[in-house]
């Protein structure tokens, strides 16, 4: 769908020189001389890199809509993830790298979002939060009252979080799959 400069939005998801770009910031300038134009901050969504881009009301841009569809993962084969359509039961292999750091948190059997375009994936959304147990932690340093102290310690999966001081081995905790950070002890 074709929209004009004027119209781009925080969000959209547009096809500018042959590339798929998500909108990340928007700023309409009206400068004292000459016309006013939309100047937007985009991230490719294939390579993740940022482009500032100014766009004049006269010109048009395709608006590109991505399809969302929930797939379960099945399980990893060397470097390739495998994953399967909720609906249609068709399995598809995904390179680690295309998933990204956030791939050390899929476990059997989670349903991840795979945005989809034109038949093919852009992108991976697993859920916002995982539990995971904590298979190591060093021992509390005795007089390390103070409230903000964490130590490390290592889960599962093999990833390393800072835990408070009272989380030991063994635990379950909730651990945000974006940053890899430790949120809260999972309730049993």
């Amino acid at each position: 769908m074709k929209i004009s400069g004027n119209e781009i939005r925080v969000g959209n998801i547009i096809n500018y020189q042959g590339k798929l770009w998500a909108v990340t910031k928007t700023q309409h300038v009206q400068p004292g001389k000459g016309g006013a134009y939309m100047q937007a901050e985009m991230k490719s969504l294939v390579e993740g890199t940022k482009l500032n881009e100014r766009f004049r009301s006269a010109e048009s841009v395709e608006r590109v809509y991505l399809d969302e569809m929930p797939h379960q993962f099945l399980y990893a084969e060397g470097d390739d993830l495998v994953f399967m359509d909720q609906e249609t039961f068709e399995q598809i292999s995904i390179s680690r790298d295309f998933v990204g750091d956030s791939a050390i948190f899929l476990q059997d059997g989670m349903i991840v979002n795979l945005s989809m375009y034109e038949g093919r994936p852009i992108s991976v959304q697993l859920p916002d939060t995982v539990i995971v147990e904590i298979v190591d932690a060093e021992p509390v340093v005795k007089g390390q009252t103070a409230s903000s102290s964490f130590k490390p310690a290592t889960l599962a999966n093999g990833q390393r979080v800072m835990v408070p001081p009272h989380i030991g081995s063994g635990v379950r905790i909730v651990v945000n799959t974006a940053d890899a950070t430790y949120v809260e002890r999972a309730k049993n």
